[in-house]
């Protein structure tokens, strides 16, 4: 989950924008592509996809790509995964999870002595992330689910849905009524100063596993606007900001962008917020990339905005437990442990690119 606050739904898809000028030269899906003076992923996403989302190119490619996505040295090679989320044409969704459950079944012991299971909560209506109506729950389901029986882990666990993201954090897990919430974004907690009250609360108060995944975040305005040309943050001083309810602003903060230095405004809905940009009533819309660009592609406008390609940020999507359980430090290992097998062995990405997949299924 993002903040405290009820979330909406991120639609994870594969959205068609009108051609507008870009620097990459023309590409094509289930290729690589090798970086040239001047290309920026919005570009590249552009010309292999037909549009400026970006986060599964980020996804295929995020060691090579280090931390500096806004600023891709030239020569250097990525992989353009197919439309679909494979990495490359002879390969196929799935194969890798089905591997994995498989070797683990195989290996895992039905004589083990009973323990108490530990009780993950998460919440519905954040598809692609987390969803009952999903395979397995959802990306973020799957990834807990899959990291409780990988790394040497062979645990009994629970998950149940609890639609109040604001009880996880205030009741169920300070409680102890669930140990583990799926999932939450992690402020920066080295620049804790500069920090809204609820990001504060979430360093000080919660342990957070290694990330799970990282969601890039774009920058709109209308094409007309002052803060069409921004190139650094600051620039963005005295603009009205929209973020809808249940997204975190701590990216931003950290930034030195918050109020009053900015206005925050927050709808009900990432639409909403696309709607007041083209109104004018904001002057800056920022959001996951995916969903900015499929609100804009809903409108029919997407000529009437501009994607600023020098600043991203990105929030890292995390397991959370409370300081307080005396289980906390063992289940975010034990859940670390799991991850970095999953990441090893490419079921993470497998995990990924299957969720996506079926996330865009539903939605064409």
């Amino acid at each position: 989950m993002l903040t405290s606050m009820t979330p909406r739904g991120l639609v994870a898809v594969s959205v068609l924008v009108a051609a507008l000028p870009f620097a990459a030269a023309a590409q094509d899906a289930c290729t690589t592509y090798t970086v040239k003076d001047g290309d920026t992923l919005g570009d590249i996403a552009m010309s292999a996809y037909g549009s400026y989302n970006y986060q599964m190119i980020f996804n295929a490619n995020r060691q090579a790509i280090g931390a500096n996505p806004t600023n891709l040295p030239a020569g250097l090679e990525l992989i353009l995964p197919c439309e679909d989320g494979r990495l490359t044409a002879d390969t196929e969704l799935n194969a890798v999870i089905e591997k994995e459950t498989e070797e683990q079944e195989a290996a895992s012991d039905p004589n083990r002595p009973y323990a108490p299971p530990i009780k993950f909560v998460t919440a519905n209506d954040w598809k692609p992330f987390t969803d009952e109506s999903l395979e397995g729950g959802g990306i973020y389901v799957r990834m807990a689910a899959t990291a409780m029986k990988r790394g040497g882990n062979d645990e009994n666990y629970k998950i149940s849905y609890v639609d109040d993201w604001g009880s996880h954090i205030d009741v169920l897990l300070p409680s102890k009524a669930f140990d583990t919430s799926i999932a939450w974004s992690m402020p920066d907690c080295s620049k804790i100063d500069m920090l809204g009250e609820f990001a504060v609360k979430m360093c000080t108060e919660f342990m957070f596993s290694d990330p799970i995944y990282e969601v890039a975040y774009s920058y709109y305005t209308l094409i007309d606007s002052p803060y069409a040309g921004a190139r650094e943050f600051k620039d963005y001083a005295g603009a009205k900001i929209c973020r809808p309810e249940g997204w975190p602003t701590s990216d931003l903060e950290v930034e030195g962008l918050a109020e009053p230095v900015v206005t925050f405004v927050h709808p009900k809905s990432p639409m909403d917020c696309a709607e007041m940009l083209l109104n004018g009533e904001v002057d800056l819309y920022s959001i996951e990339i995916e969903t900015s660009t499929a609100n804009f592609e809903e409108l029919g406008a997407t000529d009437k905005v501009e994607l600023n390609p020098a600043l991203a940020t990105f929030n890292t999507h995390h397991f959370l437990a409370h300081k307080s359980n005396p289980k906390a430090a063992e289940i975010i290992a034990m859940l670390n442990k799991g991850l970095l097998e999953m990441r090893e062995s490419g079921e993470w990405y497998d995990i990924v690119a299957t969720g996506l997949a079926e996330a865009n299924a539903q939605s064409n």
